[in-house]
């Protein structure tokens, strides 16, 4: 009999390496951390992740060298961030396959069950907002046809003048999209990404619609931010808690 010939797929041991990098609690917890779009000292994230600096200095090793996480040293501390956009893509996206029937784990304590509460109301996705606050964001902005979801993420040409109207400003010379669907992993439906939600990101923190609550990457809408939005979109205060 003739012996089968099989042909191995080049790029399956590429990709089971670099399935392989998220593949370990200690550097899931880092890559979850960093999705709040700032860089992390190595100290800051040990303490994150619960692991000695020697041994979280070894994961951080192999995820720099992986491509999914970049670093610089000032000083004596080392900072390292994600790489760039399309790996938050990819973290929030996997995020979102773990609970798909919706059901969280459990909180341990009250700590983590304050903590929970407040990233699913309103949370930084590496440059943009998710949760609660995202998802309102949103549906505002569709609701107003601002934005299109009816064949993927749009902005419309009224969206776009929304946007210079109130001096957010997009990025045209960007490479990502100016709107792109990102899924929540705690609402279950898309949020705003790409360049209009990163820019709407940055303005609502820049002028203090939302402020950072924490160590995680929960924000709070705050009592200028509910005025704003409620003029600028029409979205309720209950909406936003």
């Amino acid at each position: 009999m003739l012996e089968r010939m099989t042909t191995k797929e080049p790029r399956a041991a590429e990709l089971a390496r670099f399935a392989g990098l998220v593949a370990d609690e200690t550097r899931a917890a880092c890559l979850l951390a960093l999705l709040d779009g700032r860089a992390w000292t190595a100290g800051e994230l040990a303490r994150h992740a619960g692991v000695a600096a020697s041994t979280l200095s070894a994961h951080l090793g192999k995820l720099v060298a992986g491509g999914l996480l970049t670093e610089e040293r000032q000083g004596r501390h080392r900072y390292v961030r994600l790489a760039d956009a399309r790996v938050a893509q990819l973290v929030e996206d996997l995020a979102a396959q773990v609970s798909p029937n919706g059901h969280e784990p459990r909180p341990r304590n009250l700590r983590e069950a304050g903590a929970g509460a407040a990233m699913a109301r309103g949370r930084t996705c590496y440059d943009h907002l998710a949760g609660r606050l995202g998802i309102a964001l949103t549906d505002a902005l569709t609701g107003r046809e601002l934005l299109r979801q009816d064949t993927g993420f749009a902005l419309t040409d009224n969206g776009i003048d929304w946007f210079d109207a109130h001096g957010i400003r997009l990025d045209r010379t960007s490479r990502r999209p100016l709107a792109r669907a990102c899924l929540d992993w705690t609402e279950r439906r898309p949020h705003l990404a790409g360049v209009a939600g990163a820019a709407l990101c940055r303005h609502a923190l820049d002028t203090g619609w939302c402020v950072r609550i924490g160590s995680e990457r929960a924000v709070k809408v705050t009592a200028a931010g509910e005025h704003a939005l409620a003029e600028l979109l029409g979205i309720g205060a209950g909406a936003l808690h």
